[in-house]
């Protein structure tokens, strides 16, 4: 794949996910978005049951499993779908993508140059600390044009 089309599909997906982005911050309340809202609908587990053709105390697993992390986003979907409510699930990246993807190249360049630059020092032939940073640049350039699963060897 080349790497203009790499950046195209990177730039597509973090503008879609930029939406996200405030997202990060927001946590979940400690019982869990289910019985957060169940509650302030003013819908008994026993109601809530009847909607989903299940029984309250499998309700109330749901509800304990969301607020323990174990819940299955299936099993999520129907609850939050029997409350009026939709789904909206996301992986939000920490950095910007382009800069994840950068900087993980400049990380193997670093290692690649300060390998060889070792190597020279032993024998007395280091090159100057500008002249390390200038390779550093190209290969992490370099890197960007080629394969972009190489940088997660």
């Amino acid at each position: 794949m080349s790497s203009d089309f790499n950046y195209l599909r990177l730039e597509q997906l973090q503008s879609s996910l930029d939406a996200y982005a405030g997202l990060r911050i927001k946590r979940s309340p400690p019982r869990g978005w289910l019985k957060e809202i169940r509650e302030a609908l003013g819908m008994t587990e026993r109601q809530q049951a009847a909607r989903l053709g299940v029984t309250g105390s499998a309700v109330h697993k749901s509800e304990q499993s969301e607020a323990d992390e174990r819940i299955t986003l299936g099993q999520l979907r129907r609850m939050a779908d029997s409350l009026g409510c939709d789904l909206v699930y996301a992986v939000v990246p920490r950095k910007p993508l382009e800069e994840v993807v950068q900087g993980r190249a400049t990380q193997l360049a670093i290692e690649e140059v300060h390998g060889v630059a070792h190597t020279m020092g032993l024998e007395d032939q280091r090159p100057t600390d500008a002249r390390i940073q200038r390779q550093v640049t190209r290969r992490a350039e370099e890197l960007l044009r080629g394969r972009w699963s190489e940088l997660w060897r």
